[in-house]
């Protein structure tokens, strides 16, 4: 099968098929629900019936904010002091350039006196042993410098936005390094436009006890909904980037994870579409609701209604969404595959994913009952998808050749909020080409 790449980019080249003129399709999200698009990126809101972000109110974020409410920012004190000015009345963002939040390096968070070495020769499996955690370690020990290194790191690289806010990007290289945005608690958001470098940790914490033979545990997702309504996040670009984890370091036998999610939905969050966004080079991709337990459970169930449609998923190992409890809908989505993948879908507790009309390619050797992967016993809709341009009953492919994990056809309901659905075989030209940032004028 002869695929045509569109996204062989990195964080300093953000342009990709340059020839291309969108389509209307690859722009329909953009509009409001009557009349042209307007042509300040700002001003635009989320059209009628694209995705759950759709629902109700709908999602228009900052786009009735006076000019005085209107920011152009440049640096990350800038960018903070634009989210914190006039409280939740609405403000446009624009972001101009690439915003990097630790620009002077993992250093300037230590806390003094902590040392890394002095940390892995004080916790090495062969002295500590793998029984304890280091909960009870004491301030002045090297896991308790570590602990007040990570809070001064936590300090400053996370962002809040409030309610009522866009934030975009303008033009085509525009985009935050080290940053974590926290969507928390708050109602009508849009992040667009945008290419984001995952944080990294700079102080992931060693866990004996985590696993047979220990781990390394990070922090600091690039994207967090929490407890959020009414989110819409289009054609931003997701990626690891110059900290890729085959660039990691292996301390006691364990890679050396600085690693979190690139989005995650948690904490009853509901209402979200993502749209046309490119999710690359990552491990632990999308988690829509964080814990099976039943004290999470009771905020979550009814909750996390979430649309995914026409986001590119590449070189990613799991997590495509990983989904408990939500009613998700995942269609025209396109999904590349390499020799590190483990699954896309992650059917979780009360899970009703809908999975229609998406391309899946894989390389040679990776069976497509990869696709699903089965955390929890819920079912799961999932017909017109195609692999490798072959239409494929992804249920049946599963049950099949993992016949220990059976997956259960038909969610219980049936989306409705959707724009034009494209042909699922059309998807990978159509997506490869119109989403990620830099493609919106």
């Amino acid at each position: 099968m002869r695929t045509q790449i569109c996204h062989g980019r990195v964080m300093a080249a953000l342009v990709g098929c340059t020839a291309l003129v969108l389509t209307a399709t690859a722009t329909a999200s953009a509009r409001p629900a009557s009349g042209p698009a307007p042509r300040d990126l700002g001003r635009q809101v989320l059209g009628a019936n694209d995705g759950w972000a759709s629902y109700g109110t709908g999602t228009t974020g900052g786009a009735a904010a006076d000019a005085d409410h209107v920011y152009t920012v440049t640096t990350w004190a800038g960018f903070k002091a634009a989210l914190a000015a006039g409280g939740s009345a609405p403000k446009i963002i624009k972001v101009k350039g690439v915003i990097d939040a630790v620009a002077e390096g993992c250093d300037s968070f230590a806390a003094p006196g902590y040392d890394l070495d002095a940390y892995l020769a004080k916790y090495a499996p062969g002295t500590w042993g793998l029984d304890t955690d280091l909960s009870a370690e004491p301030d002045d020990s090297p896991e308790g410098l570590r602990r007040a290194s990570a809070a001064a790191q936590d300090q400053a690289i996370k962002a809040n936005v409030p309610a009522n806010t866009t934030i975009v990007g303008i033009g085509k290289n525009a985009g935050f390094k080290g940053v974590s945005l926290q969507i928390k608690a708050v109602d009508n958001v849009i992040v667009r436009n945008l290419a984001f470098e995952s944080p990294i940790d700079c102080f992931p914490q060693w866990d004996p006890t985590d696993g047979a033979n220990g781990n390394w545990n990070s922090e600091y997702d690039t994207a967090v909904v929490y407890g959020s309504t009414h989110v819409w996040l289009d054609h931003n670009t997701f990626t690891d980037g110059s900290h890729p984890d085959s660039a990691a370091p292996t301390y006691f036998g364990m890679l050396y994870q600085q690693h979190d999610g690139e989005l995650d939905i948690v904490r009853g969050a509901d209402y979200v579409t993502a749209s046309w966004n490119v999710f690359t080079e990552h491990d632990k991709t999308i988690l829509i609701g964080n814990s099976d337990s039943e004290s999470t459970a009771a905020g979550d169930r009814g909750h996390l209604k979430v649309t995914f449609h026409h986001n590119l998923f590449s070189k990613l190992v799991e997590r495509a969404p990983r989904v408990r409890f939500g009613q998700v809908d995942s269609y025209n989505n396109h999904f590349v595959g390499d020799d590190s993948y483990s699954y896309s879908f992650g059917v979780g507790k009360e899970s009703q994913l809908v999975a229609q009309h998406n391309a899946f390619t894989l390389p040679e050797g990776v069976s497509a009952a990869k696709v699903l992967k089965r955390w929890n016993v819920s079912p799961v809709t999932a017909d017109d998808n195609y692999v490798n341009g072959r239409l494929t009953d992804l249920i049946a492919v599963h049950n099949a050749e993992i016949p220990a994990e059976v997956l259960q056809p038909g969610a219980g309901w049936t989306p409705t909020l959707r724009t034009k659905v494209d042909p699922a075989r059309a998807v990978p030209r159509i997506v490869d080409c119109g989403a990620g940032a830099g493609r919106l004028g």
